[in-house]
């Protein structure tokens, strides 16, 4: 048995450590696109593939800027409430969130060849911002466990790969707690080849909050009781995907619209979880409460760029065909951790504190996200309104973790291409002009990226808006509801009971535009 351990420790120190544990969670959070952008763009469903005429079109088809008469800019406000049911071991909890977004803005400039010497009739040039993800996120999940305890995963992490040697877990004379756990993060090296460096630190936070004891040099055994678990999990995350387009695109006669855009994105990602259990053991020795914070933050940049085309077949029958190349990430992770537990030694119970007051700072990696293809078609009612689909199809099995052949991400990256699957967006949108009053419609199914869906599933939107336009000026209002279910693991090891989630997105968003 091992001595109890106080830490504390004045001011947060930063470590920089080799590798952290990443999950397809992560990969997706970058893979999966949200339905973004202006009021008008909302209002139809996004499905602008072949219409244009709006700056947040360019996401779909960058040909989409050459159908504006006039330079034109929008900006664009939204109100985001994303409620949350969650479904663990028969009980059902629920949670909000809310949050104001400046969701888009962005001009375009209109250059007509006025002189009839060439074919190539316009020239057009856009900039555009749009915030392509919300992160602003909370989840309450509680319930009873019968058999898995948190300290699982703890001893999980302590018997991995033939176990953290024991000597690891134990400060030695004038060694204090927290060089330990920052030596424990540089692992492996010449001494311990084999020994992660995240696993080691999960272990010894574990040993020291005495969530288990050894029973061999390099063999670990819980010190939690059998017994029911009643546990609860608090969630909350906030930040953004935020992506700056640069478009150029051009016209040949009336009758083919080319374009391309060049993205530069950026990304600030903050999440916070508290796992907490309470036992009803009544052993007079064990653990009977655990707690188990982190706080994860995720920042860097990535580049992309799309190319669009559009021909119209008939004056008021358009297709479009579009290219998004992948998203090339390169991320930074920050975590903090902490572990309480309460232990019982003949039935006399003790507080046990594992804090290293620590930042790890991971070393940067790469994320590759799938590319995607979307055809599109629209009839143009004359000024009277519009129909439009739109068709996307995008592989996700190729995400791609980089360094790719490397530890942790040999094995992620090939979980990615067994697991996920090719997936179909299918958008449908409507306009309908009354005067100067523009009513819209829309519908958007994105169908999920795992081969079986339970784990993350389909998502179904609907939208609803209306637009006035005051001649040179407009101002449009969207309403959007996105519904999707997916499971959400309490923790990665040691507890595969997850917690059944349904997410319900309601947005409101309005946008300002003016010709100039």
């Amino acid at each position: 048995m091992k001595k109890y351990i106080t830490i504390i420790i004045v001011g947060m120190t930063f470590s920089i450590v080799k590798a952290q544990e990443t999950t397809s969670e992560d990969a997706l959070r970058y893979a999966v696109e949200n339905l973004t952008g202006s009021a008008r763009y909302k209002g139809m469903g996004g499905a602008f593939g072949a219409v244009g005429g709006d700056l947040s079109a360019l996401n779909q088809n960058p040909a989409g800027s050459l159908f504006f008469n006039n330079n034109y800019a929008t900006v664009t406000a939204s109100i985001n409430n994303s409620k949350n049911s969650s479904l663990y071991n028969g009980t059902r909890t629920k949670d909000n969130d809310i949050s104001l977004d400046l969701n888009q803005a962005g001009v375009v400039f209109i250059f007509n060849d006025a002189s009839g010497k060439t074919d190539w009739k316009k020239i057009a040039v856009a900039f555009n911002y749009e915030n392509t993800n919300n992160f602003n996120n909370s989840i309450f999940s509680a319930g009873t466990n019968n058999y898995n305890s948190i300290g699982n995963y703890f001893v999980n992490q302590a018997n991995a790969n033939g176990g953290i040697p024991l000597e690891l877990l134990t400060t030695q004379p004038g060694e204090t707690f927290y060089e330990l756990y920052d030596y424990l993060g540089t692992l492996p090296d010449s001494n311990y080849p084999n020994v992660s460096g995240f696993q080691a630190q999960q272990a010894f936070l574990g040993y020291s909050a005495y969530l288990f004891d050894s029973t061999s040099p390099n063999s670990y055994s819980s010190n939690v009781p059998s017994a029911n678990y009643s546990q609860q999990n608090y969630y909350t995350s906030t930040g953004y995907n935020g992506k700056i387009i640069g478009n150029f695109a051009t016209q040949y006669k009336d009758i083919l619209f080319l374009g391309v855009n060049i993205n530069a994105h950026f990304t600030d990602y903050m999440r916070t979880t508290s796992l907490r259990e309470q036992n009803d053991g009544q052993a007079a020795n064990g653990v009977s409460y655990i707690r188990f914070d982190n706080q994860l933050h995720t920042y860097g940049s990535g580049f992309s760029f799309n190319l669009g085309a559009i021909v119209k077949i008939v004056p008021h029958f358009r297709v479009g065909l579009a290219y998004e190349s992948p998203t090339w990430y390169r991320l930074t992770d920050e975590l903090a951790q902490y572990v309480e537990s309460d232990y019982s030694t003949n039935s006399v119970s003790s507080t046990y504190v594992a804090d290293p007051d620590i930042i790890n700072v991971y070393a940067p990696y790469k994320i590759q996200t799938p590319s995607k293809w979307t055809g599109s078609m629209a009839y143009i009612f004359g000024k009277k309104g519009i129909v439009s689909l739109d068709v996307s199809t995008k592989d996700y099995s190729t995400t791609r973790f980089k360094p790719k052949n490397e530890y942790p991400y040999a094995g992620l990256n090939q979980y990615l291409n067994n697991n996920l699957n090719n997936a179909v967006e299918v958008r449908v949108g409507g306009e309908y002009k009354i005067k100067q009053v523009s009513l819209r419609g829309g519908y958007h199914f994105d169908q999920s990226p795992y081969k079986v869906d339970q784990t993350f599933g389909d998502l179904t939107g609907y939208s609803a808006g209306v637009g006035y336009s005051f001649g040179e000026n407009k101002i449009d209002l969207a309403y959007s509801y996105e519904h999707r279910n997916m499971n959400q693991a309490l923790i990665s090891s040691g507890m595969p009971d997850p917690a059944r989630t349904g997410r319900y997105n309601n947005n409101i968003v309005i946008s300002y535009s003016i010709n100039f």
